[in-house]
């Protein structure tokens, strides 16, 4: 038999329960929509239950078997599927908890290795029993013949019917009467089944640990994530063709360098095959969306920020000077690992980005600290233990760039993949070479070798990374960090400079991770290569997450738990209690601290209502009031959208938006540094148009207008702008732009026909989308001017979000232009947009929950065109968002609260451009009036505006100039009155509008 044969039968043995392993996931992700971390783990536990009952107990091999791969594994399954993961269905339905049940995956992970490690100690195990004869045929057809069974139930069975419908559609699903709950339980079931199939098929063959094994399976998710998570048979045939190159790298032999690295790749060509096919994947699933971190307004920070808990804290660390003897082997280990979580809280808590390498990047600073002060690192002389350690921390912080850069296009779980595949890459590559780490000792710095001495040292080097990490978590950085977590889409439209904040987050991370762990060898006084392994990684990232994302005094907390607990007890104990913290995430998504914190306020607080149920109730009660008073004629009330800028009555008690045009003229004078004009001085409607318009000659429309929001909508005419309504202005009239503004021209810079500038406003040029042989948009023109509020509206499927898309710069066209006041910024970001002066509001509000009112303007002041930090203050005013609402979290605000929140931020900038996505969805009648008046008078101050509108009587009244599309083109134009009376239906019932001018 030839070399090569025996090689292809190892690597199809091999191959086989690593599709066996693919299958599982696959099928799991697929009735579940959660990618099982915690498949290694499951692997491993149950091949130490198969190994116990039938070597520690003497059982039957087939009995073993049977429990342990009937009993056991699936049960593991149930029990995740309805005690961890149903309770974070809720948060993923609501568009949250992504990152809960990743954590809340990574739990099961560690707790599952933590109870092994605890049960059977953390050595390894070489007399695991064998399930299935050595012959690799056997092992390759059980693969092909599960696939096989499993592609035919989903084909061909009432259950794969319903399964295929889970997958498309889960709520509609639901709605036609599938338990969608218990196919999930079954894809829980037969995943967790196969995990425990690959963890004894593979148990014999290496070893049996707690943490090797379930590092090795995991990697293997690579098979299913290269099959795109889909397909069955391409499960089976990647895993059987890495298994088989796997087994032939062996055979190469060459000399030199290339030898170690050819044998790097024979062993690990499945963790080759994770990091190729997580870079290949920018986006994964749904929950790779904006926020995808949760992190409470409250953590243990804020409650801290009066100092005395840091104060406690510092006492803390500062008593084993005081009460330990000399040997603070344990005490050491806290600051350094306090350290290293730092990192965590920069990349994950402050910036959002799921990091599961951080290990790493640790053990590249404790590596190269050793090589630097024993003078084996290339090109560089020996170095003192300090020195080295500075330096070090510079050589890593450029290499936080291998997580860094793909990070700038992927989120959530897709960048959680890549991170761990950077983290396991360079365990496997760089830490387990003896080439670089044989015999690698280090001492601690001259002056400092005492255990006491080092510790005072440590502390030291711990204030300055916190100091570090305020530094980077306060003021506008970490401001703008928090909005990219919170909202990334949102960030980049109030000009956060999203990718290059992204690489500067992972650089700031893996410096801090560098320096602690050059700090934990220094207290080891050696390079481990094991205190970095992967594993330690994810158990890193679940504390802190847990303890509190974004808390720093959470981070200690953490460091101190995991070190207090692993002292003096058998291992484990630390991972086990991680993990069951970290799977309860459903029932606390924001941490230990915030559980805590409310669990306290329900116990000692009087229960009440809560700031929502008492808005509601005095409502109600006013409601009550004024209709016992006797508040005037219902369409009375509703006329208040046509009155124009005035007093706003009571609406909630979040201050409401009296919107003036005296403000809105100092949010002018922020823009151009001088005074705004007064609504006094803005143009005026020509006399006689408030008794000879349209609105007037139209009573049958007018009714129809004063009437609720349903029958606004439900209107089967198209309704005309009101001509006498202030601000508004008579069909083919622009409305003139105040002298000095924008509109009009500023020095030296020539008018156009109409009084604006050339070239002024946003002008879109022959815009063509399409999605491969699907045209979306066809040749679209559209000119926004200043001083005017031009509305594009039209039936969905029309374009209107693609072309807004377009504008915004969250999509590039395929051809075409797109100008900005003269200049071609088709190429440009949203975010170089913005600063260029062209801003957006969203469909739903996109504002950062974590931050307050005040801190969400900001934002916007302080990376739109204009920074100027006094146009937070101004803006909230104008959006009568000041007094204790600017200090509220933006977490649970009403929604229209919220659409001032994110106007105001947009505004804070001082854009030339404003661009508005359906600003009135889920506004009352009085709340969108205060929208219309907010928006009349910042066209009349010279700004240009887009709206995006269904609400076809609010573009009639707010809107100059109207854009109406269809299948993708512009079907008409011209004025709000003729193109919505054009545009509304005719006689003849089957024909669409042609393309026109209207009048």
């Amino acid at each position: 038999m030839s070399l090569t044969y025996e090689l292809t039968l190892a690597g199809l043995a091999v191959g086989s329960a690593a599709a066996l392993s693919g299958i599982g996931v696959v099928v799991t992700y697929r009735a579940t929509g959660v990618l099982n971390l915690a498949h290694g783990a499951v692997a491993m536990f149950t091949a130490y239950v198969m190994r116990q009952l039938a070597v520690g107990w003497n059982w039957p091999l087939w009995a073993a078997a049977a429990v342990s791969l009937l009993v056991v594994a699936p049960g593991i399954g149930l029990l995740m599927g309805r005690f961890v993961f149903r309770p974070l269905s809720v948060l993923r339905s609501g568009g949250a908890g992504g990152a809960q049940a990743l954590v809340a995956s990574l739990g099961v992970f560690v707790l599952l290795m933590g109870a092994a490690g605890l049960l059977w100690g953390t050595g390894a195990r070489t007399d695991a029993p064998e399930l299935l004869p050595s012959d690799p045929w056997v092992q390759l057809g059980t693969a092909v013949a599960l696939a096989a069974a499993v592609a035919a139930v989903t084909r061909w069975t009432r259950f794969g019917r319903e399964l295929r419908a889970v997958v498309d559609d889960r709520r509609l699903a639901a709605l036609s009467g599938i338990d969608a709950d218990r196919v999930a339980d079954a894809g829980w079931a037969f995943g967790t089944f196969t995990a425990g199939v690959t963890g004894v098929l593979l148990a014999p063959e290496y070893r049996l640990d707690p943490y090797g094994l379930p590092l090795l399976v995991m990697a293997v998710i690579g098979v299913a994530v290269a099959a795109g998570l889909r397909s069955l048979p391409a499960v089976v045939a990647v895993a059987l063709a890495v298994g088989v190159g796997q087994a032939q790298l062996t055979r190469l032999h060459p000399e030199g360098w290339g030898e170690q690295l050819v044998q790097a790749l024979g062993a690990n060509l499945f963790a080759v095959l994770l990091l190729v096919a997580a870079l290949a994947l920018p986006r994964l699933g749904a929950d790779s969306g904006d926020g995808f971190l949760r992190v409470p307004a409250d953590t243990l920070d804020s409650a801290a920020g009066d100092g005395r808990t840091w104060l406690v804290a510092g006492v803390l660390f500062l008593l084993p000077l005081g009460f330990a003897g000399s040997d603070l082997t344990t005490s050491v280990q806290v600051p350094a690992l306090a350290v290293v979580l730092l990192s965590l809280v920069v990349v994950t808590g402050r910036g959002g980005q799921v990091s599961l390498g951080q290990a790493a990047y640790a053990g590249l600073g404790a590596l190269f600290t050793a090589l630097l002060a024993a003078g084996r690192f290339p090109g560089l002389p020996e170095l003192p233990e300090l020195v080295a350690l500075g330096v070090a921390v510079l050589l890593v912080a450029p290499l936080g760039l291998l997580t860094g850069y793909p990070a700038i296009r992927r989120q959530g779980l897709a960048l959680a993949l890549v991170t761990l595949a950077v983290g396991v890459a360079v365990s496997r590559f760089v830490f387990a070479q003896p080439y670089a780490t044989s015999g690698l000792t280090l001492g601690r710095p001259a002056g400092f070798t005492g255990d006491r001495a080092f510790y005072v040292l440590e502390l030291l080097l711990l204030a300055g990374a916190v100091a570090a990490a305020r530094a980077l978590r306060r003021g506008r950085p970490g401001r703008a960090l928090a909005a990219i977590r919170d909202h990334e889409s949102g960030a980049a439209a109030a000009g956060v400079p999203v990718p290059s904040l992204k690489v500067a987050a992972f650089s700031a991370g893996a410096a801090l991770a560098a320096l602690g762990g050059g700090m934990l060898a220094m207290g080891a006084r050696a390079f481990d290569p094991n205190a970095f392994d992967p594993v330690r990684g994810l158990l890193w990232f679940a504390a802190v997450v847990v303890v509190g994302a974004d808390s720093m005094l959470g981070a200690l907390l953490a460091a101190a738990l995991l070190v207090g607990l692993d002292a003096g007890t058998r291992g484990g104990m630390a991972a086990a209690v991680i993990g069951i913290l970290a799977v309860l995430l459903g029932r606390f998504p924001g941490g230990l601290y915030e559980a805590l914190h409310r669990a306290a306020g329900r116990r000692l607080g009087r229960p009440g209502l809560t700031p929502l149920g008492l808005r509601a109730r005095s409502r109600l009660a006013a409601g009550a009031a004024g209709t016992v008073a006797g508040s005037g004629p219902p369409r009375a009330r509703r006329t208040d959208r046509a009155a124009g800028p005035g007093p706003r009555s009571a609406k909630d008690t979040d201050a409401p938006a009296a919107a003036t045009a005296g403000q809105a003229g100092d949010v002018g004078a922020g823009r151009r540094g001088r005074p705004g004009p007064r609504r006094d001085d803005a143009p005026q409607p020509p006399p006689g148009a408030g008794e000879s318009g349209p609105a007037a000659a139209d009573p049958a429309g007018a009714s129809a207008r004063s009437g609720g929001g349903a029958g606004r909508r439900g209107a089967l005419r198209l309704p005309r702008p009101r001509s006498g309504s202030a601000g508004a202005v008579r069909p083919g009239h622009r409305r003139p732009a105040p002298a000095g503004s924008p509109a009009a021209g500023g020095p030296g810079e020539p008018a156009g026909p109409g009084g604006h500038r050339t070239g002024a406003g946003l002008d879109a040029r022959g815009i063509s989308v399409s999605y491969g042989d699907f045209s979306v948009l066809s040749g679209v023109g559209i000119r926004v001017l200043p001083g005017q509020v031009t509305a594009l509206v039209g039936p969905n499927g029309a374009g209107k979000s693609t072309l807004f898309h377009c504008l915004a710069g969250t999509l590039r066209p395929r051809a075409g232009h797109v100008v900005l006041d003269g200049r071609d910024v088709t190429r440009r970001s949203a975010h170089a947009r913005n600063r260029l002066g062209l801003a957006r509001t969203f469909q739903q509000p996109a504002v950062f929950p974590s931050l307050t009112v005040a801190e969400n303007v900001r934002v916007g002041a302080e990376q739109g065109r204009v920074r100027d930090p006094a146009a937070t203050d101004r803006v909230l005013r104008l959006l009568g968002l000041d007094g204790p609402l600017r200090d509220r979290p933006a977490e649970d605000l009403p929604t229209g609260t919220l659409r001032r929140v994110e106007l105001g931020r947009a505004l804070a900038g001082g854009p030339r451009v404003l661009l508005l996505d359906e600003p009135a969805a889920g506004l009352d009648p009085e709340e969108t009036a205060a929208v219309v008046r907010v928006l009349r008078a910042l066209a009349a101050d010279g700004m240009a505006l887009l709206v995006v509108e269904h609400d076809l009587e609010l573009v009639g009244e707010l809107a100059d100039t109207v854009y109406a599309m269809a299948a993708g083109r512009i079907a008409a134009s011209g004025t709000a009155a003729g193109v919505l009376a054009a545009t509304a239906p005719g006689p003849g019932p089957g024909e669409g509008p042609a393309p026109a001018e209207a009048p």
